[in-house]
């Protein structure tokens, strides 16, 4: 199977300071968790932010502070997400991608009842809009799937024009109003997709590494970090990113594949390289 690759989501919307204290959420901590995890074997790092107050926020000046941190200090693929507020309106998602350019950018595929709480929204014109601005700036979606409808309406995408193939699709698993975390869903995922398509999949909570196991059993690709689980271990707090991303390369190695850098990830999902 060909090389594995990690990607490293350092913060999220979800999990604060009082949860875990080593969650990362000024531009300085961010950038600084993200170079960690890049020394630890992460090639992608997706990118949430957070306002002064610790609140989820679309900020243009956080993502344009963040980015230009990290890419002082290394070459790791930067993924930025499109939903980091569910407050934030269509134009407010998008506008750190026109300014800042990312490689990868999330695809929401779809609208869904968010951890039984909320409605994470995700409208059909949106998702065109979006779609058409990352084939004009050259930005790989990663469609987020958390539901099989995610993956049809991701097809219904590809025949209309707005996602180009071959697609990469993150499967994202134990999120409440969202599929369970079992391998049995992961698999029928996976036989959902166009066969040129590439994959990575990762698990919420305790899930998270009878997932990862199963991903890289199956030749897919990984996610760890704070933003899906912030334990180590049952009742132990993961003392950081990079400590999460240490396991999981740990892991790729032991399931005889190796651990993908930067530029094997732009040459893998074929990315529009960095000036």
């Amino acid at each position: 199977m060909r090389k594995a690759i990690i990607t490293v989501a350092p913060t999220g919307e979800g999990a604060t300071k009082k949860d875990n204290p080593a969650l990362p959420i000024t531009p300085k901590e961010i950038a600084e968790s993200v170079y960690e995890s890049y020394k630890a074997g992460a090639a992608i790092a997706h990118l949430h932010m957070r306002d002064d107050e610790g609140k989820p926020t679309m900020s243009l000046d956080k993502f344009r502070e963040t980015v230009g941190l990290i890419r002082e200090k290394c070459d790791i693929v930067i993924n930025l997400t499109t939903s980091g507020d569910i407050r934030a309106g269509d134009d407010e998602r998008m506008a750190h991608l026109i300014e800042l350019k990312p490689e990868i950018a999330s695809f929401d595929c779809g609208t869904m009842n968010w951890m039984n709480e909320d409605i994470f929204v995700n409208h059909p014109k949106f998702l065109e809009r979006l779609g058409k601005l990352m084939l004009e700036h050259d930005i790989k979606p990663e469609v987020e799937v958390f539901d099989v409808g995610m993956v049809h309406n991701s097809i219904h995408y590809i025949k209309t024009g707005v996602l180009k193939e071959p697609v990469h699709y993150q499967f994202v698993l134990g999120v409440g109003g969202g599929m369970p975390a079992t391998i049995e869903n992961l698999i029928y995922l996976i036989r959902q997709i166009p066969q040129n398509s590439t994959w990575s999949a990762f698990g919420v909570g305790k899930s998270h590494i009878p997932i990862m196991a199963a991903s890289l059993l199956l030749g897919g690709d990984v996610r760890v970090g704070f933003e899906d689980n912030i334990y180590y271990d049952k009742g132990v707090l993961a003392k950081s990113n990079a400590q999460l991303v240490k396991r999981a390369a740990r892991l790729v190695k032991e399931f005889n594949r190796e651990v993908a850098t930067p530029d094997d990830v732009r040459e893998i999902l074929r990315l529009r390289r960095q000036p």
